[in-house]
């Protein structure tokens, strides 16, 4: 069965990710969240891809274990294939009513092993084990496992938490070393800031002459980020921007193919699907690129082969908007193109700033006079996009109680450079999906519940900007059989879809 591009299985949603490609083929084991009730035991499903738009999905690949079993929940884990062609998952094993000496649900590393090419699994108890003394027994967890050939044995990196010191800061990557994926010693911890509560779903991986080491912490935000380094041993350096994507992408996890690094994470839903309900946990399927630029650090990208689907150019829907030159010294000014925006497309436009300039952005489903609908707003001066909308939330009836002190949606903010010149910007717009990515380099996705249609439109204020390109293209469905060709054919193409200025000398691929 194949889904869409942001996959998410019938009457369920797509949790933390687990990686593992083979021949071709990223097959993408996660956590199948039916956010029922009574509660049911989570299992893994299993959905493949040769390209990252079409997935295939396979279903149930790891059962819960039972209501009376350590692993009737089955969280986060890894996957590793031995010298004899044997497939090992080291997954977290947890039940609600088993409780480790913090009080909490106990967390348990657990293996199971296939023969047969990731079809069944055959659990192996005798291998669980938890937290030894000196950490919290209800956080060890996310196991990623990997071989360092330097030192000839297997890693094991573990979301952890020390027994003592400050609450919010006892958070660790705990490390054990085996030689047969059976038996575990803990060893120093992999990575240990004393920073934040938790470093979830750790991995590493390499890429030219560094090594990355990714995480998600939920304590200054809700993010993955990213370190680098040029040896398993570290030290482990914080890039001047350091996060994969905003808080509504979460628990990222990557796999190496063709060639590319590309990142598999949620975007979160929101209760009751409203634009002020809270952030859940789990949502849909997304796809970031990781792009190494010459220094070591990596740019993120909305995959081209996901812009590719949308080929069909929609002429009305940026009518009267390319070419448009605002000026305005001390105010905001703004234009509204001709039609509605489709409820799936790609929005890819060029912007051109003059000087300095305040603030400078796209209104998407917005009203006739641009003054109701969503705001992508890039904010020089300071550095960072950011995503507002309007109207705000309200706290009463008269005018002045709207969320006038929260300028915009706070947890979404994205820092990057936004010199004068050219700057570029992709969106993809999927019903209450929203993903912008912003000069190949940041990325800022979200939910948009509250407005479902409306235009496209373009602003400035407090400076001058001229919308030099723009494209509003929908999804053929009726090419959808024919991904296997867009490869190939991206190759050799200038489409706009891949058009970002080079504006800080970083290597591409």
């Amino acid at each position: 069965m194949s889904q869409g591009l942001f996959f998410r299985p019938d009457e369920a949603w797509v949790g933390d990710v687990i990686p593992w490609v083979e021949d071709g083929t990223a097959y993408l084991f996660y956590l199948h969240e039916r956010r029922n009730w009574p509660k049911s035991g989570m299992p893994w499903h299993l959905i493949t891809t040769h390209d990252n738009v079409t997935f295939t999905d396979h279903g149930e690949r790891l059962a819960s274990g039972g209501r009376s079993a350590s692993d009737w929940n089955i969280y986060t884990g890894s996957i590793v294939v031995d010298q004899s062609g044997t497939h090992h998952v080291f997954y977290t094993g947890q039940n609600p009513t088993r409780l480790g000496e913090d009080g909490r649900p106990l967390q348990l590393v657990m293996h199971a092993t296939s023969d047969d090419g990731m079809r069944t699994w055959n659990r192996h108890p005798e291998h669980t084990f938890g937290a030894p003394a000196g950490y919290e027994s209800g956080d060890w967890r996310d196991p990623f496992v990997l071989w360092d050939d330097e030192a000839g044995l297997w890693r094991m990196l573990i979301a952890a938490r020390h027994a003592s010191g400050p609450e919010r800061r006892r958070g660790t990557i705990a490390q054990c070393v085996s030689h047969d994926l059976e038996s575990w010693t803990a060893v120093a911890p992999f990575y240990d800031p004393r920073r934040y509560i938790a470093h979830e779903c750790p991995e590493v991986f390499k890429i030219g002459d560094w090594w990355y080491l990714v995480y998600s912490e939920f304590s200054d935000a809700f993010v993955t980020r990213y370190r680098m380094a040029r040896s398993l041993s570290g030290p482990w350096i914080a890039p001047e921007f350091d996060t994969l994507d905003s808080r509504a992408f979460y628990a990222a996890k990557s796999l190496e193919l063709d060639g590319r690094r590309f990142f598999y994470g949620w975007i979160a839903s929101r209760e009751a699907d409203r634009d002020d309900g809270a952030w859940q946990w789990a949502g849909s399927l997304s796809v970031v690129e990781a792009i190494p630029r010459a220094d070591g650090t990596l740019d993120f990208q909305v995959p081209r082969e996901r812009l590719a689907v949308f080929d069909a150019v929609l002429d009305d829907a940026a009518r009267g908007l390319e070419g448009a030159r605002l000026a305005s010294p001390d105010g905001y000014v703004a234009i509204v193109g001709d039609a509605t925006l489709p409820t799936e497309c790609h929005i890819h436009a060029e912007l051109e700033l003059e000087g300095e300039v305040s603030e400078v952005g796209l209104l998407l489903r917005a009203s006739d006079d641009g003054d109701t609908g969503y705001v992508l707003r890039l904010e020089p001066r300071r550095g960072r996009a950011v995503f507002d909308r309007w109207p705000r939330a309200t706290t009463g009836t008269e005018q002045w109680q709207i969320s006038g002190d929260v300028p915009f949606l706070v947890e979404l903010e994205r820092p990057l450079r936004l010199d004068p010149g050219a700057h570029v910007i992709d969106i993809v717009l999927d019903g209450d999906i929203c993903v912008v990515n912003i000069d190949g380099t940041a990325m800022l996705s979200t939910r948009i519940y509250d407005h479902t249609k409306g235009r496209l439109g373009f602003f400035v204020s407090d400076g001058t900007a001229t919308l030099t390109q723009v494209a509003v293209k929908s999804r053929n469905r009726t090419n959808d059989g024919e991904v296997s060709d867009w490869r190939a054919e991206l190759r050799g193409s200038s489409d706009f879809a891949h058009s970002v200025p080079d504006t800080s000398g970083a290597s591409t691929q």
